[in-house]
Formats: C-alpha cells, structure tokens, sequence
C-alpha cells in the first residue's frame, strides 16, 4: 500500500508541478502584456523594475493557479491510472478506491491551507505593493483615486463606492456625504459619467436613475430636478430613518481633489488583507455605509480557499470516469470545470451592490456543490460503479 501511496503521490506532484508552471504563466503573461510591457516600451521602468513587478505578481496568480493545477494534475494522473489498467489491478488486490486516493486528498487539504494564506494575506500584500510600484512609475493617472471596487475616502466628508469603471462610465455608485463621521445623505445609482475638471482640480458626477436617501433629523435636503419628481417615501434602516427621492438625472455638487491627491493611495477592497477587510467593514458600519461590497470581498477570500478541495473530489472520478492517457483532453475538461466553478464567484461579486440577494453567500455554492457531486461520483466509483 505505501509504495502504490508514494508512486500516486509522486505522480500527482509531478504533474502539478507542470501544470501550476503553465497556468502561472499564462496568468503572467496577460498582465505583463497589459500593464508592464508597456512601461518598458515607453521607458518609463527599467529591466529590473519590470522583473520585481513580475515577482510581486506571481503570488497573486499562484492564487488561481493552485487549485486550476491540482484539478488539471487530478485529471491526468487518475486518467492514465485507469487507462492503464493500474487501478483494475489495485481492485484485484483488495485494494479500494478511497484507499489508494486517501494520500491525495490530504495534499488538497494542504493546498486549500496554502490557498488560504495566499488569498487571505500574501496575495493581497503582493497586489498592493504591485499597484504602488505602478503608482509610482506613473503608470496611474494622478486623478485615478476614484477606482473601481474601493470605498474612497480620501475627500474629507464624503465615501464613494463605484463598483466598475470603464473609462467615464461608471457601474454601481453609491456616495455618501458625511457629518461628524455620519452619513446625512447618500445618493446610489446604477450607471454615471465621471467628468474631471483638471484646471479646477474637481470632480464633476453625472449620475442617472438617481435615489437619494437623506436622514430625516438632518436639515439637508436633496434638491428636487423638476416638477416632475415624485413625492419623497421613508425607509427605516435600523434606527436610522431615511427620507427617499427617486430622481431621474442628477449631478451633486462638485468634489474638490486636491486632498485626494495629496494622500497615498489606499488598496481596493479586492486588494485588501483579511484584518483589512475586518477593519474595513467594521469601520464603514459605524458609519452606517452598506458593507456588502466589503463583505462579499471577505468571504471570496476564504471560499476560494477550498477550491483544491472541491476541484480533487470531483477531479478523481472524473479522471477515471474518462479512462483516457491524453493529456489535451484533461486539460479540457479542467477548463470546463474551472469555468463552471467561477462562474458563481463572477455572479456573486456582480451582486455585491445588491445585499438582498445574499451575493457572499452565492460565492460558497461552488464549493457545496462540487464537494457533494465529487463525494457521490467517488463513492459510485469506490462501488465500482
């Protein structure tokens, strides 16, 4: 039992080794050939500025290529174990399947630690320290604080959240205006134009479909677009009574950038740790902003952690199931499944602005339902089935 345990073991680590290697450099290399070739092209960074961007990237990718590798080396290795005949023989020696595979899912265990400490802390310290290098180097337009999936709070009296950016296109705002650290009115959208007054230094927001929430024991009022506007409804968010007005069309006063662009540039909420994320959010309720965004961000990072996990159960009886020694036919059913499992992940951050539909909890389905169908699938195959 222990030499088929080590040659299965060595095996699988052998492939993943090679198939972590591949994905980590196609990952690479559509970065690099977005952002940092160009920089060494224009001679805005030196040979060697590139190669420790290249590195602070690699922990970031080796996130997604971990468990991508594990499923692809699962497939492969189990595939040619079947079409071999290998695992016939080990079933003629009183040999079964959980028994042979039981070394195997012990390493995924030991990837979903290794994925955790990647998602959780290392992953996101990478990114960070990767985007102030660009900063740096210019790369970033210096009006750019206003990014895509970050609470910016580096204006004094205000917190923007834009959950896409395209260019002046905007997806998703929501802007709170803040007194004595309270919000008194915030005003969300699901699409805006973003206008930047360079001369001015200020920052000019088209929002359309407009709701504007204000306190009811605050003396602001929002400014009404025409004779048209309905009445205003009332909404209770905890003890916190709201006064809300559906507009249309509408512009808030503009925002001045000159103290945004005299502080250092914060981390996304995509690019934050997990103590971060922690602080973020418990920050953001004392100040009553929704912390969806933030929340969905925390349980990506840990639901990702169990992908190996998930991607080893269902990769194993599939591997069998295929009976198959080619290897571009593994790789294709990788995709497929890699494909199928992020595709809740894309849904789930897609709903981030949307806290009634539960969108952190979209992000645990993968897991729940690759882990049960793999368990079935292995246990038919234990069965012989």
């Amino acid at each position: 039992m222990r030499t088929l345990h080590n040659y299965l073991t060595r095996q699988v680590l052998l492939t993943l080794l090679m198939t972590v290697a591949v994905f980590t450099f196609v990952l690479l290399l559509g970065n690099v050939l977005k952002e940092i070739l160009a920089l060494l092209v224009n001679r805005q960074a030196t040979l060697g500025l590139v190669l420790k961007a290249i590195a602070l990237l690699v922990p970031y990718v080796m996130a997604f290529a971990l468990p991508m590798g594990l499923l692809t080396a699962t497939l492969l290795v189990f595939g040619r174990f079947s079409a071999d005949q290998e695992l016939t023989a080990a079933r003629a020696s009183g040999i079964s399947l959980v028994s042979v595979v039981t070394p195997v899912l012990l390493l995924s265990v030991a990837l979903s630690v290794l994925c955790a400490a990647f998602n959780l802390q290392i992953a996101p310290q990478c990114r960070i320290a990767y985007k102030q290098l660009l900063f740096r180097l210019g790369a970033e337009h210096s009006t750019s604080f206003l990014v895509e999936d970050r609470f910016v709070d580096d204006i004094p009296g205000y917190i923007i959240y834009v959950r896409k950016k395209e260019g002046e296109d905007l997806h998703d705002i929501r802007l709170h205006r803040l007194e004595n650290n309270e919000t008194v009115e915030w005003i969300s959208a699901p699409r805006g134009k973003l206008v930047v007054d360079q001369a001015d230094r200020k920052i000019h927001l088209r929002l359309f479909e407009a709701v504007i929430g204000t306190r009811m024991a605050s003396q602001h009022k929002p400014r009404e677009t025409g004779p048209s506007t309905p009445e205003p409804e009332q909404s209770e968010d905890g003890k916190v009574v709201w006064q809300l007005l559906y507009v249309g069309e509408y512009e808030p006063e503009p925002i001045d950038l000159k103290p945004a662009l005299e502080t250092e540039r914060k981390p996304r909420i995509s690019e934050m740790t997990f103590r971060q994320l922690q602080t973020e959010i418990r920050q953001r309720e004392e100040q009553g902003v929704d912390t969806t965004p933030a929340e969905v961000q925390l349980h990506r990072q840990f639901a990702f952690s169990f992908a190996s996990l998930g991607f080893t159960l269902i990769g194993i009886p599939l591997g069998i199931r295929a009976h198959r020694r080619e290897t571009m036919a593994g790789v294709a059913i990788a995709l497929i499944l890699v494909l199928i499992y992020y595709s809740f992940f894309i849904l789930g951050q897609a709903l981030e602005t949307r806290p009634e539909l539960a969108p952190h909890l979209i992000l645990w389905l993968p897991n729940f339902i690759f882990q049960a169908v793999g368990a079935v699938l292995l246990w038919r195959a234990n069965r012989g089935g």
